[in-house]
């Protein structure tokens, strides 16, 4: 997964989302990147602004992601299975390479929801979304995508059951995704009156 995603939805459109008590803080930008105050819903439905990417002692850069397969085998993330928590999210990014050797940024969003939740790993302070093979659809933009649970599997990913109950929600995305490529600019014309 790209490390960019956005969250371009209202404090109650969120808490309506995903059924908080109350209305949810914001952070102060939609665009969301490594490092920054992103919205995190943790068990009992509590939600607030934590750093996007697990502080490790071994890298200088944040662990932003964490994949699926790997979750239990891991030390960085074996001790978080049972501090789960989801990110909202309106879409997410990613950069496709194409035949010419050109990037394009991808925005990748499912079009029946408006809200992603995005399943995540928190210490408390920081928090890492975790990340499975893509959804057959994107598959050609990207090998990854972040897991993005149903409405049906937030409540259990949230809850307190042992992770082994609640791994199978770590699967690519069932419903429709759409994507729109970023359009290259227009090459520049020449001066017609020059």
């Amino acid at each position: 997964m790209c490390s960019n995603f956005e969250l371009n939805a209202t404090p109650s459109d969120i808490a309506s989302a995903f059924g908080l008590d109350e209305e949810p803080p914001l952070p102060n930008k939609a665009d969301l990147r490594p490092t920054d105050l992103s919205l995190i819903i943790g068990s009992g439905k509590s939600a607030g602004l934590l750093p996007w990417g697990l502080a490790v002692d071994w890298s200088k850069q944040p662990m932003i992601n964490a994949r699926s397969e790997t979750l239990t085998e891991k030390p960085t993330f074996r001790g978080l299975l049972e501090s789960r928590c989801v990110v909202p999210a309106s879409a997410y990014f990613e950069w496709r390479k194409t035949e010419d050797g050109k990037k394009r940024k991808n925005t990748i969003h499912a079009p029946d929801a408006a809200i992603l939740a995005m399943a995540g790993l928190t210490n408390g302070e920081r928090f890492t979304i975790v990340t499975c093979t893509p959804s057959p659809g994107i598959a050609h933009i990207h090998n990854r995508m972040p897991v993005i649970l149903p409405p049906s599997r937030i409540d259990a990913w949230l809850s307190t059951a042992p992770f082994k109950d609640v791994a199978n929600a770590l699967v690519p995305y069932e419903g429709p995704l759409a994507y729109e490529e970023e359009t290259p600019p227009a090459p520049l014309q020449a001066d017609l009156f020059g």
